[in-house]
């Protein structure tokens, strides 16, 4: 039986190892991690018959189910999960070996190809424009799940969809980074949409031009574009690479950069796709003018699909949002607690402080990430009265801050201390509003975005009336 080697023990190589198994392979899943909760998850999967390796770096020369020394039998398949780098030692090595090296996406892609696909990516908006876009599906009666970044880990739906799920699959609603593009040589979808395109995860990328051709490769291979006109990126450079491409714009018909006629805009107070008015734009109750591109996206991907405007109506009307992103925690003795965890980028927190009315108190900080940061400081100065600053990131955005002339930075390094003290200026000051729009990665304080926004929710709830 030949052996597939999956890296990574997350949710993602988790299902990628049961779809391997599925499928006939003999599989050792290994991570660099050790815990007692990956012990215990360890034994339950040595009980479905997959090896697991903790504390292990993979190595394709010395690897085998039982760790012996080099000379043991090669992995015939590698499948590496979206945490971890696709130029890693192991990846890299096995590439260089001959072994089929691919992504977790990529694994199900080939059992889940056979269906139509929106894939969709983007530094920002890629959640919002992906859950939207699901409950649009939905709405028509469509089993098409949210997968990728958000819902099922993508090997977990192509499980069910083999297993002869009911009812039966109808489309694929991925949200796709660019660690998922970057390992899947053959996806490709129905509909590719593209959000937004501003410098990040560079640390990982290396150059802003690699970057690029990831995201881009997703529409190289989609039938249709879908590509947001309003992001400046996008708008210099998309034109040209795909001429047929459906742009979309809250300017209105005339700022599409190419073929009106089959692109969605802002008009009156309308959505429009390809000249036709589909909804109000007030329908969806999310704040933000980055809302409304990220509506306009849903909807042109949803008519590209065939679906009917009573049941794109009815979903944006029904939609409540997306956890982590803008989310209205509480009403607490008149201030708005708002968890937008999942700006993890200036550009991010950018807009989420500029969708939020002033005055704000920002919570801020994180494990810093590259990138322009002018936008964001700009933001700031303009809305914010006092930044609360958590984590690895504090010491240097205080002095940041401090280099544009402001002077109301306080560092109180941990959540907890974060929403005490705002709770308490804000009541102190009159101030409407707390946000947490971080600007930064998590994984200095936390697990994940979502560990995060949760910890920040699980704080604002317990504010004492």
């Amino acid at each position: 039986m030949a052996i597939a080697h999956v890296i990574g023990l997350g949710r993602s190589g988790v299902a990628a190892a049961r779809l391997l198994m599925q499928q006939g392979w003999q599989v050792v899943l290994s991570d660099r991690t050790d815990s007692e909760g990956l012990r215990a998850q360890q034994q339950a999967l040595a009980a479905e018959g997959i090896t697991v390796k903790l504390g292990h770096s993979f190595d394709p020369m010395s690897d085998d189910l039982t760790g012996d020394a080099a000379g043991s039998d090669r992995p015939a398949l590698v499948v590496v999960s979206p945490g971890v780098p696709w130029d890693a030692p192991g990846p890299a090595r096995a590439r260089e070996l001959g072994i089929e090296t691919i992504g977790e996406v990529e694994l199900a892609w080939r059992s889940l190809s056979t269906y139509p696909w929106v894939g969709i990516t983007g530094t920002n908006g890629k959640t919002t424009t992906t859950a939207l876009t699901a409950a649009i599906f939905q709405a028509a009666g469509l089993n098409a799940p949210a997968c990728g970044n958000i819902g099922h880990a993508v090997c977990e739906l192509a499980l069910q969809a083999t297993q002869g799920m009911t009812p039966p699959l109808d489309w694929v609603i991925g949200e796709l980074s660019s660690y998922q593009i970057e390992a899947s040589d053959t996806l490709a979808p129905r509909i590719g949409v593209w959000t937004t395109f501003t410098p990040d995860h560079l640390s990982r990328h290396k150059t802003l031009e690699r970057y690029y051709e990831i995201k881009a490769k997703l529409l190289d291979q989609a039938e249709f574009q879908v590509i947001n006109g309003d992001d400046p990126h996008l708008r210099r450079t998309a034109g040209d690479r795909w001429p047929q491409a459906c742009w979309t714009s809250v300017q209105g018909r005339d700022a599409l950069v190419a073929n009106p006629e089959r692109g969605a805009y802002l008009q009156d107070g309308w959505v429009y796709v390809q000249d036709e008015a589909i909804v109000q734009a007030d329908t969806l109750a999310m704040v933000g003018a980055h809302n409304q591109q990220n509506l306009l996206m849903a909807v042109l991907a949803a008519r590209l699909a065939g679906i009917e405007k009573a049941a794109i109506q009815q979903a944006i009307a029904a939609f409540p949002g997306v956890a982590h992103r803008l989310e209205l925690i509480r009403i607490w003795q008149g201030v708005r607690f708002i968890n937008d965890s999942k700006a993890t980028n200036y550009d991010a927190a950018e807009v989420g402080l500029q969708a939020v009315p002033a005055p704000v108190i920002l919570i801020a900080g994180g494990e810093a990430k590259e990138g322009d940061d002018t936008g964001w400081l700009r933001a700031i100065q303009d809305k914010a009265v006092a930044v609360l600053l958590i984590g690895d990131a504090a010491p240097a955005f205080r002095d940041r801050l401090s280099q544009v002339g402001y002077t109301a930075a306080e560092i109180v390094e941990t959540m907890d201390r974060a929403v005490e003290r705002g709770a308490e200026l804000a009541i102190a000051a009159g101030v409407p509003h707390v946000l947490l729009s971080p600007a930064c990665a998590s994984f200095d304080q936390y697990t994940s975005f979502e560990h995060r926004g949760d910890h920040f929710r699980q704080l604002c709830l317990a504010l004492a009336e």
